[in-house]
């Protein structure tokens, strides 16, 4: 068998964990892309440097932050256990919080870039055809940033399969419940079970090859079209 019970479940758990990131930054990224795309204020430029930290600190400094905010005398802390809910790290969804934060960027900056694509002479003939805000955004302005959406939708997902210092600072090593699968090859290699390693971290390759390739194949295509 190529993959053991282990590493399934570990795999399993990568991509439940991606597609929940990847499904709350479309929700959350919208907006935030949309307003540093449209924005004139003296905040476009703070905003979008927050935004794009995760870029260039490291994941276990990201990690360590995330951890103190959360913990129980964090301000996510006091709130989530005001809530009922309990501490969040070494949670599923401390890692989901943690990876919405971490692959903010992946999700934001595409998106901005696609709606600054869109211009405001679109935006200008909806308006004088009565269309409301919210109308020209998903009648005019969808439709014409979906290249955008699904190529902030596949980095966001690829870059949360492939996470390691942050899930592994807030999440640790709990089998079935943050042991995902970059955890699980690290694992292997620290138990010195390199043939187990090999097998896993080639599949996670050959899955961040093929969806690469998906993308960069879809490219030119979309700019025919």
């Amino acid at each position: 068998m190529l993959l053991n019970s282990d590493d399934i479940q570990a795999v399993l758990l990568t991509v439940r964990l991606a597609a929940l990131v990847t499904a709350i930054l479309l929700v959350v990224g919208t907006p935030i892309a949309w307003w540093l795309a449209r924005t004139r204020s003296r905040l476009k430029g703070p905003i979008g440097a927050v935004v794009a930290l995760p870029l260039v600190l490291p994941p276990s400094v990201l990690g360590f932050y995330l951890l103190l905010a959360m913990g129980p005398y964090g301000p996510v802390g006091h709130l989530t256990r005001a809530l009922g809910i309990g501490a969040l790290p070494f949670t599923f969804w401390g890692l989901v919080l943690a990876s919405v934060f971490y692959s903010l960027p992946f999700m934001v900056q595409p998106l901005q870039n696609a709606f600054e694509g869109v211009g405001d002479r679109p935006l200008e003939v909806a308006a004088t055809l009565r269309a409301s805000r919210m109308d020209t955004f998903f009648t005019v302005v969808l439709p014409m940033a979906l290249p955008g959406y699904l190529t902030a939708s596949i980095l966001t997902f690829a870059h949360t399969v492939g996470e390691f210092g942050v899930v592994l600072m807030i999440g640790g090593n709990i089998p079935g419940v943050t042991r995902v699968a970059s955890v699980q090859i690290y694992d292997h290699v620290e138990a010195l079970e390199y043939g187990q390693a090999h097998r896993l971290a080639a599949v996670m390759l050959v899955f961040s090859f093929m969806v690469l390739l998906a993308l960069y194949a879809w490219r030119p295509n979309a700019r025919k079209g």
